[in-house]
């Protein structure tokens, strides 16, 4: 006999996804790959997730499945982001990208170079395959969502 996936499982098997995808980061962390900002914000919506997801195996709510997939494309919408910025197609945050240096004074440069964080978010620290952080998060973060609109239109 064949068992069909609950939404129960669906959730709780898209919240281990984004506690693997946190877990990961951290390890990458301890490595000494520390976080730029917009690794940091791509975290967040992980989080949500897997309170999402606890709260889903308990309280069986298609809201909540909706809400689950809403943080993951988040997470991804994030990630896409970060993927333009470290690629150069768009301009991130001025906290954490290089800036121009055009019309300064050597005393607004020097304050510039001062303030600018240690980890910037426009350089690639780690790829696999072509594909930064980011990148992975996105295509991760995508199938996640996947999973929970998947949980979301089964039949209760």
């Amino acid at each position: 006999m064949r068992r069909r996936l609950t939404r129960s499982a669906l959730a709780a098997f898209a919240a281990a996804g984004s506690a693997a995808l946190l877990a990961g980061a951290l390890v990458f962390q301890a490595l000494g790959y520390a976080p730029c900002p917009l690794c940091l914000w791509q975290r967040w919506p992980h989080l949500a997730a897997i309170a999402i997801g606890v709260l889903a195996v308990f309280i069986p709510r298609r809201g909540l499945l909706w809400l689950g997939a809403l943080a993951a494309a988040t997470s991804g919408a994030i990630g896409l982001y970060h993927t333009g910025v470290e690629r150069g197609w768009w301009q991130g945050p001025s906290s954490c990208t290089a800036s121009t240096v055009r019309g300064l004074s050597s005393g607004e440069l020097l304050n510039q170079i001062m303030a600018a964080p240690l980890i910037r978010c426009d350089e690639v620290a780690w790829q696999m395959l072509g594909l930064s952080m980011a990148s992975w998060n996105l295509l991760a973060s995508l199938a996640l969502a996947g999973v929970w609109l998947w949980a979301a239109a089964r039949p209760a």
